[in-house]
């Protein structure tokens, strides 16, 4: 590249000295024996490539959070109850109230037959309670009927006298030997209820 330029440059040399007129000159250096020689070109310092441009590091995309936006739920349509007024209930006339019993008539009561205290005797104590020696005073609660008998089984201990074969004995002498002239009411005999009391004591 530079031989070429080196000789493109000698040739517009010579036109140019050819015009002004130094021709003749011209045309006897030129005659003359050229030389010729070869210019090296200069040689020139490669420079290392430039680096690659660094590359910038994207962030990754993040998405913006989700707003969410709550929006108030519509109030529930009113409802509308039609109440009916309550029928008036039908007044209730109250029957007529029975008519009042009539008044009690005198009431009588039961009357023993003979002395209560002659029924129970000294051949009536249990002898395993002479032997024990047990003695006391026992109250015993009975119910007479319309017969003027003690009913079955109405006989029960109020005070004990403090031995069950004295207890026993007392309720069972009463159911079967207590007679009376039933209690009446209006004329009419009706059960009385009522209470003895009775003393066991150890003849002597």
């Amino acid at each position: 590249m530079v031989s070429l330029a080196l000789v493109a440059l000698l040739h517009a040399f010579l036109g140019y000295a050819f015009i002004s007129g130094l021709a003749l000159r011209v045309v006897k250096v030129v005659t003359g024996p050229m030389e010729t020689f070869e210019v090296e070109e200069p040689t020139v310092d490669e420079e290392p490539p430039p680096p690659p441009p660094e590359l910038e590091e994207i962030p990754p995309y993040v998405p913006p959070p989700e707003v969410i936006v709550e929006t108030a739920a519509p109030p529930p349509p009113a409802i509308t109850i039609q109440t009916e007024a309550p029928r008036p209930e039908p007044v209730r006339v109250a029957p007529p109230a029975p008519p009042a019993p009539p008044p009690a008539g005198p009431t009588k009561r039961a009357e023993p037959r003979g002395r209560l205290g002659a029924t129970i005797t000294a051949d009536d104590y249990p002898q395993a309670s002479i032997r024990a020696e047990e003695e006391g005073s026992v109250v015993a609660r009975y119910t007479i009927d319309v017969d003027g008998k003690v009913v079955k089984g109405s006989c029960s201990i109020q005070t004990s006298s403090g031995f069950n074969r004295l207890d026993t004995q007392t309720c069972s002498l009463i159911e079967r030997r207590f007679r009376f002239n039933p209690a009446q009411q209006n004329g009419q005999p009706v059960q009385e209820t009522r209470s003895q009391a009775f003393r066991w004591q150890i003849p002597k």
